[in-house]
């Protein structure tokens, strides 16, 4: 079978208008601006209407992306939605997002990768096309983290934030498009990161919400530790896979979890700071929004160029990891 090469054709990203700053947070809990900014590079976040779901910040960033790819949704034979927080637990959010776009005749699904999920997104719907089964595929990152956070935790309640990032796949002319994936998971590390309540091991219920089962639980130093080493990892991975040098990359996309980690991946590659994407400073780790988010700005900024070599590369709850290296 002849694959097809397949690539990004349009991006597209959606951030609501609330702003949580660092001097708000010093007024929520025992912490301050300069503590944040040194620890994680963080300076704001943005956090979705009330009004506001998943599939609510999904449709901007996906009417963005269609847009900017020339087609519209009833092009689209697929929608995957990488996300943690769900509208509900079903319908999926991406048949959510099918209704609320009019992509009559797209399937439709979730996909649960924590901050990975884009990566694995983008891996299953790129192998789709690549195959001839589908033409158009869109895949979104969406999250609102900030249902889920509790913000009496000053260990968490710094880091995350709201907001969605999407892109349309398509065909591409040979020599660009995706050149290699690298995706992995760790089980054994699942107790780091996690939402312990609301599902079938321990269902909803008065005690559980008393307890704050339903926010995110993280044992930060033990993931910080598994982050540094497994974005470097994943990254040259990708690039012995593509059969790219690290010389040769134009800009890294990481997953927007942590300055550090970030720092240390560019160390990692013998990258400057500037050929890495960087945004967390204005909307903190958006978990699988993060590497669309900032793929979408990098675009916007004019960062990215015909021929460009890309390496987007992220980490998250499962643990999981996902990189890929792609020819734009």
């Amino acid at each position: 079978m002849q694959l097809h090469p397949v690539g990004i054709i349009g991006t597209g990203k959606y951030v609501p208008e609330r702003i949580l700053t660092n001097k708000d947070l010093e007024q929520m809990v025992e912490t301050n601006d300069e503590w944040i900014v040194t620890r994680t590079g963080m300076r704001e976040r943005r956090l979705a209407a009330p009004e506001q779901a998943t599939s609510d910040l999904a449709l901007h960033a996906s009417k963005k992306a269609l847009e900017a790819a020339g087609i519209t949704a009833e092009d689209l034979d697929l929608i995957v939605v990488a996300t943690i927080t769900p509208d509900m637990f079903f319908p999926s959010t991406a048949c959510l997002l099918q209704e609320k776009l009019g992509a009559k005749k797209a399937a439709a699904f979730d996909l649960s990768a924590a901050c990975s999920g884009f990566i694995y997104g983008l891996a299953t719907a790129s192998n789709m096309i690549a195959t001839g089964m589908y033409k158009h595929v869109l895949v979104v990152g969406a999250e609102t983290l900030s249902r889920i956070t509790d913000y009496t935790d000053r260990n968490t309640c710094i880091l995350f934030g709201d907001g969605a990032g999407a892109v349309v796949l398509g065909q591409v002319p040979e020599g660009r498009g995706f050149k290699s994936f690298e995706l992995g998971a760790d089980g054994a590390g699942g107790e780091l990161l996690k939402v312990c309540a609301g599902g079938s091991r321990t269902p909803s219920s008065p005690e559980s919400i008393a307890n704050k089962q339903h926010y995110i639980y993280m044992a930060g130093n033990e993931v910080y530790k598994f982050a540094v080493r497994i974005m470097g990892n994943a990254a040259e991975e990708a690039l012995r896979k593509a059969g790219v040098d690290k010389g040769q990359i134009d800009l890294l996309i990481p997953h927007q979890a942590n300055i550090r980690i970030i720092q240390s991946a560019l160390n990692r590659l013998n990258l400057p700071e500037e050929k890495c994407m960087i945004n967390l400073h204005k909307y903190g780790n958006v978990s699988a929004a993060s590497i669309p988010i900032a793929l979408a700005e990098a675009v916007e900024e004019n960062r990215v160029n015909e021929g460009d070599c890309l390496v987007l590369v992220g980490f998250g709850g499962g643990l999981t990891w996902g990189a890929s290296v792609l020819i734009w």
